[in-house]
């Protein structure tokens, strides 16, 4: 095959375009080259397949943190933080006992519901439950570094970075995706035009 030569099926150029692999929308058409559309009942399995690999990545993250975070009221240093410290550690502690609960509760959910025929709120409501555990799941990064950072840099330093961390998660997990959801969704647009 030269350079020129584009083999005759679908390649992944095809498919990083293709509504079917980057969109929701369950009247995606036949885009793919001569692949046949994505099913309905396909397309809820798929996204429930997305869904569990987000959450095994999600769900140690936070129970590493989490494990950690129950250690740190046994540690003899515990017992010489102010007051204020100590309520920064309890808010921690609950949000992210919160995430943890909201970044496993799919797999309860599926647990429970399994059998019933109703994948598709299974899948809706898991993904609510996700980017709900991952806003806990930043709030508590934000209350850990405040928490470590107020210990090991004096004054007002441990503020503006941990500010400024939180910042970052902003634009990394939620401003970012806003962005090329905004694009893809303009390109689609132009493309139907």
């Amino acid at each position: 095959m030269t350079m020129t030569e584009r083999p005759a099926g679908p390649t992944d150029e095809d498919a990083a375009h293709c509504p079917r692999h980057d969109s929701d929308d369950s009247q995606s058409s036949g885009c793919c080259g001569a692949e046949a559309p994505e099913s309905a009942r396909d397309r809820v399995n798929r996204r429930w397949h997305e869904i569990l690999q987000e959450t095994r990545v999600a769900q140690t993250g936070v129970q590493i943190l989490f494990g950690f975070l129950l250690s740190v009221a046994f540690t003899p240093l515990f017992r010489e933080l102010d007051t204020f410290d100590r309520v920064i550690y309890v808010v921690t502690v609950v949000l992210g006992a919160s995430a943890t609960g909201s970044l496993i509760a799919p797999v309860s959910i599926h647990r429970f519901l399994s059998g019933q025929r109703m994948k598709d709120e299974v899948v809706e409501t898991a993904g609510r439950l996700m980017m709900c555990g991952m806003v806990l799941l930043a709030l508590t990064i934000g209350c850990t570094l405040l928490l470590i950072l107020r210990i090991v840099v004096p004054g007002p330093l441990a503020e503006a970075l941990v500010g400024g961390v939180m910042l970052w998660f902003g634009i990394c997990w939620f401003a970012l995706p806003l962005r090329l959801r905004r694009r893809a969704a303009r390109r689609s647009r132009s493309g139907d035009a």
